[in-house]
């Protein structure tokens, strides 16, 4: 009993030590209109997919595009920001999802530290970084990231 106990102690102690781990995430302006740029700083209250690449032709790129067309409805109605960073963009993100293109990808890598060919990044609504691999995450795993990110925020704010 009382080694259940302190590792339950010990557990509780190293998940609320993670839990308050901020990593704000690095700024960068894209395209809002033909004439205005915006920046990731005002999308600040609504959780942003990143999505960095160095090809719309990736294949890594591709697929995680696929997996997020299955949630894409779902997060419509909360007002998702999907961006993609791409390093030789071909004007266009072949999606059902309406991408912001970032045209600064070599700024945002640099900012993010990416190296790999591909790269996602979800940031929550309050402007911190909540996931982030140069994996490709099925579309269940990034939806449960972005919600779990939504009930922290909203527990946070009561």
């Amino acid at each position: 009993m009382l080694k259940v106990l302190s590792l339950t102690v010990v557990l509780g102690l190293s998940l609320s030590a993670y839990s308050e781990v901020v990593r704000p995430a690095a700024d960068f302006t894209f395209p809002a209109t033909v004439k205005k740029n915006a920046s990731l700083k005002s999308l600040r209250g609504q959780a942003v997919v990143l999505l960095v690449t160095d090809s719309s032709s990736n294949k890594a790129f591709k697929k995680q595009l696929r997996y997020l067309e299955e949630i894409y409805e779902q997060f419509a109605s909360k007002q998702v920001v999907f961006i993609a960073a791409i390093k030789n963009p071909d004007g266009t993100v072949r999606s059902n999802i309406p991408f912001l293109i970032a045209n600064s990808q070599p700024a945002i890598t640099a900012a993010y530290g990416i190296q790999e060919p591909f790269h996602l990044v979800i940031i929550g609504q309050d402007g911190n970084i909540d996931y982030r691999t140069d994996k490709v995450c099925t579309g269940e795993r990034v939806r449960d990231v972005i919600q779990n990110s939504f009930t922290i925020q909203a527990a946070a704010r009561k």
